[in-house]
């Protein structure tokens, strides 16, 4: 069910996007395989639910992430649903050529904007992994692809293994892969540092040097902070969001970085705020207890399933879900 309708905020945009990244951000996190069966339960359910953009696994050799070993099925299948954007993570030129090959809608490539985690997640320096981008263009270019490359620039609020990362080397990475050829990119808070006044201060820069090319915030709610940075960036105009079902996710490179901020609890407060999302939260929610029994025993974040939507957001007749155990 989508929610009673409320007036759009003024000042604020009037639709948001929220891709869910849970089938890859948020299960390259947890050691246990989820049979293929699942995911494809998931995707379909998913895309049930409203979701329209969905980051489907990583191409990325199955004795690194056996989690992710079935990309290629996923991709397959969510290539049939009719205007579903599929997109897949891929490290490099290698990851890249799969992901053409298998017709991939868009290419998220990470770049760490901190040097400790760019050696230890990708074993390249940032400006390595930028020349790799130019290649992976440059491929995608002479092959006629019609995949869409987004850059997404992890750790651009500070870093586990490094500690601080200087704005200006952010700002640095993101005209580089602006000028390698990238035709998005987005921010990314990976070990949950940020607050709302620091994503102000950089996404107001990065807009700056990238326009409306800066096309995605991607937020961990480690700290607490996730849904106030996005609230943050929505302030200033970003309109596309990663989020993750549950709240799972993290990354295996950056220790203690764990919980995305909910996809649930983002299209709760954008509907509560008057912004579309175009997702059905009864649907999320439903999806939300499946995921929650595939995954039991694994730690899951989020706040609406335990409370349900507020009666004020029901339509005239309809009572409020009890609380879940």
């Amino acid at each position: 069910m989508t929610p009673a309708a409320t007036a759009p905020t003024p000042g604020l945009p009037r639709h948001v996007i929220l891709r869910e990244v849970g089938l890859r951000d948020g299960l390259q996190s947890i050691d246990r395989v989820m049979p293929t069966a699942q995911k494809l339960e998931w995707i379909r359910d998913a895309y049930d639910a409203g979701q329209r953009e969905i980051e489907v696994g990583s191409f990325v050799p199955a004795r690194l992430l056996p989690q992710l070993a079935d990309t290629a099925e996923l991709l397959a299948f969510a290539k049939t649903l009719p205007g579903l954007t599929a997109s897949v993570l891929v490290p490099n030129l290698r990851g890249a050529e799969r992901a053409m090959e298998c017709d991939a809608d868009l290419m998220l490539l990470p770049l760490s904007a901190s040097h400790a985690h760019s050696l230890a997640n990708l074993r390249k320096t940032p400006d390595q992994g930028v020349a790799e981008i130019g290649r992976i263009v440059a491929a995608r270019n002479a092959a006629g692809s019609r995949s869409l490359i987004e850059v997404g620039i992890s750790t651009a609020f500070g870093c586990t293994l490094q500690g601080r990362v200087e704005p200006a080397e952010v700002l640095r990475l993101l005209q580089a892969v602006l000028d390698a050829g990238a035709d998005r990119v987005g921010l990314a808070d990976t070990v949950g540092y940020a607050d709302p006044a620091m994503v102000r201060e950089l996404f107001g820069q990065a807009l700056a040097v990238a326009g409306d090319r800066l096309n995605c915030g991607h937020f961990h709610d480690t700290r607490g902070m996730g849904v106030a940075n996005v609230f943050a960036a929505l302030q200033l105009g970003v309109t596309r969001f990663d989020a993750c079902l549950a709240g799972i996710g993290g990354c295996p490179h950056a220790p203690g970085a764990s919980g995305n901020v909910a996809t649930e609890d983002l299209a709760y407060m954008f509907a509560s705020m008057g912004i579309t999302t175009g997702q059905d939260i009864d649907r999320l929610l439903a999806l939300r207890q499946k995921v929650a029994g595939w995954l039991a025993g694994e730690p899951l974040h989020g706040t609406l399933w335990r409370a349900g939507l507020p009666r004020t957001m029901l339509p005239a007749g309809v009572a409020p879900a009890p609380l879940c155990a």
